[in-house]
């Protein structure tokens, strides 16, 4: 099995889903079973990507306004393509990422109200074709995510950054927005309730994984059209 081609794996949900826990339960149990696992976020990881991070979490972009905000994700995620996942699945390891994308379809054109014209530009350069075999996106209530992520920076000592300290209004209409995204993609994108313990929800994704990465080469292709005859 662990001779496959790569494959990637996005995490998606709202403030506090618990992706970062859960991509690490999953980065374990493929390991266990002789894959190779690259773990990385969005924005950031890359070196160009990670420089972009600070200003877009910060808030430091936000005087700018939206359209530059998601201009910023854009050439991050196009970096962080080529610099990082590319070169990982192209050789053969499965990369797990905390945000991609739909965070982008969501948070800057959902609910930053950005024309899904200018938004589907955006990332058709910026993923050059690199599109997520499979992407988990966790749900739960937004008030929940939202009072774990307070938490969680209450934990740390830091202020909420540029997204965890809206509204919760907001982080509801994102959740839909999510959801959404899901039943117009239910091949690539899988619905897992973030509200259970994080042992069963980690049961829930390695189950997904592995029945990725039992049938399938990246982007859908099924291994017995892949392979001649």
């Amino acid at each position: 099995m662990a001779s496959l081609k790569g494959h990637f794996i996005t995490f998606e949900g709202g403030e506090g889903a618990g992706k970062s826990t859960q991509i690490q339960y999953l980065a374990e149990a493929l390991r266990a079973h002789g894959f190779e696992v690259v773990m990385t976020r969005e924005p950031g990881g890359s070196p160009g990507a990670e420089a972009v991070r600070h200003v877009l979490l910060s808030g430091a972009a936000e005087e700018f306004g939206v359209r530059m905000e998601a201009i910023l994700f854009a050439a991050a995620r196009s970096d962080h393509v080529e610099e990082l996942i590319r070169p990982a699945v192209d050789a053969g390891k499965i990369v797990l990422c905390d945000r991609f994308m739909d965070s982008s379809r969501v948070y800057q054109g959902v609910t930053g109200g950005l024309e899904p014209e200018f938004i589907n530009g955006l990332e058709r350069i910026a993923v050059n074709g690199m599109v997520p075999d499979l992407t988990i996106i966790l749900d739960l209530p937004a008030e929940v995510g939202l009072s774990r992520a307070r938490a969680r920076s209450d934990d740390r000592g830091t202020k909420p950054d540029r997204y965890e300290k809206e509204a919760l209004a907001v982080q509801e209409k994102r959740r839909d927005a999510f959801l959404d995204l899901a039943a117009r993609e239910p091949q690539r994108c899988k619905i897992v309730d973030g509200n259970q313990p994080a042992d069963a929800i980690a049961q829930e994704i390695e189950k997904l994984a592995f029945e990725l990465l039992d049938g399938a080469e990246p982007n859908g292709t099924d291994r017995a059209e892949a392979e001649p005859s």
